[in-house]
């Protein structure tokens, strides 16, 4: 099959690799139809090559058919259609069955002391072959894959893989009161779709980012928006004045740690790529310093008593936080990746019923597989309006 593999830093290609066979009774074998890129893969392609190795296939939003099955799927038949969440969870376990399948007990990788293993990212997470391929082998077939309707386009589902279960919990976690405020740092996909969801919830949004075309994406579903551009070093002071003097009463970072700014922590990362990738994958994981640029700036603007909520990749052990700043201010915190089993009965009837979030057209860019890593590069560097991309093998 054709597949998109990792090769280095920035550097990716679909090739031709062995196809994906079960492996265990309650495997299925799913024939990818359309697979996005994930901001988080950017991770992949610029920051966490220690994890990779070359050939790795890339890859966690896959929706496609039902190919193949193994002797004890009884769930699904061959040519139902399904989408994938991108963290494998058993749906039996313990940490399942209190809804946090991110965690699950089964997948758990724990030689890296880890959570649940996701598809398509690193060693970190069990090194699992990803979705952006033609095939991909699914394990848990009669707990994990999500059926769907056949009729309507991919983009209708394609989403309950990661944006739309992560951009829901990030809400959830945000806890805003009825009729409260929420500002949302970063307005790439999550961020993006955190708008939406608040937004139809009812809550007052406030977007920000520095990218005119996210900005704009935002703008058109009428949400305030503030452009980084505008406020250099007035931000906070900004948000501010617009929420009764004392800031809004959640903040989502859906920035993570490759935010604008900080420039010493963007040098510390580029040295630690310069060592050999041992050595750089052990310091990465016992003295990583993110760029928290975001998460210091979701700290200022938060009101006391506020809740910020972070959907954001980190993956640094040494960050630097204000303690002192989040105790005085009595703030909240959550945090985690998605646990996107949890989540699905509540966001499926937005999806059968209108498209009240735009999903329809949320992908900015559809493209045939074999030009995935034009796709990477374009998304990597912001350029030509790339903001959500599917492919399709």
């Amino acid at each position: 099959m054709r597949a998109l593999t990792w090769h280095g830093k920035r550097g990716v290609r679909v090739e031709t690799v062995p196809d994906p066979v079960l492996q265990e009774p309650t495997d299925v074998i799913v024939k990818v139809t359309s697979s996005g890129i994930c901001g988080s893969d950017l991770h992949l392609y610029e920051l966490l090559g220690p994890f990779l190795g070359k050939g790795d296939i890339l890859g966690h939003e896959p929706l496609g058919v039902v190919e193949e099955l193994g002797p004890d799927v009884r769930e699904l038949e061959v040519g139902d259609r399904v989408v994938v969440p991108f963290n494998l969870s058993c749906g039996t376990c313990f940490m399942c069955s209190q809804g946090l399948q991110s965690q699950c007990e089964t997948t758990q990788v724990r030689e890296q002391n880890s959570g649940a293993a996701l598809f398509g990212y690193t060693k970190l997470y069990g090194g699992v072959p990803g979705g952006q391929a033609e095939y991909l082998r699914v394990p848990f077939g009669n707990t994990l894959p999500v059926k769907v309707l056949h009729g309507p386009p991919d983009d209708r589902f394609v989403y309950l893989s990661d944006v739309l279960p992560t951009a829901w919990q990030g809400v959830e976690y945000a806890a805003v009161p009825e009729g409260g405020s929420l500002v949302v740092l970063g307005l790439g996909p999550i961020g993006d779709m955190c708008c939406r969801i608040a937004h139809h919830r009812g809550y007052r949004v406030l977007g920000v980012d520095l990218v005119p075309d996210r900005l704009e994406r935002v703008r058109g579903r009428g949400i305030e928006t503030f452009d980084l551009h505008d406020h250099d070093g007035d931000l906070a002071e900004s948000i501010r004045a617009k929420t009764d003097g004392r800031g809004p009463d959640s903040v989502i970072d859906a920035v993570g740690m490759e935010a604008h700014g900080s420039p010493a922590a963007k040098l510390a990362q580029s040295m630690a790529s310069l060592l050999p990738d041992p050595v750089e994958a052990k310091l990465m994981k016992s003295a990583g310093v993110d760029r928290l640029h975001a998460l210091r700036l979701a700290i200022d603007i938060v009101r006391r008593g506020g809740t910020i909520s972070i959907v954001g990749v980190y993956g640094g052990m040494a960050d630097p936080l204000p303690m002192l700043t989040l105790f005085d201010k009595q703030i909240q915190l959550r945090m985690g990746q998605a646990n996107v089993r949890r989540w699905v009965p509540e966001i499926m009837p937005l999806l059968l019923d209108g498209d009240p979030l735009g999903v329809d057209d949320f992908a900015s860019h559809h493209l045939p597989l074999e030009r995935a890593p034009e796709a990477y590069e374009k998304f990597q560097k912001k350029q030509d309006g790339f903001v959500k991309v599917l492919l399709h093998p």
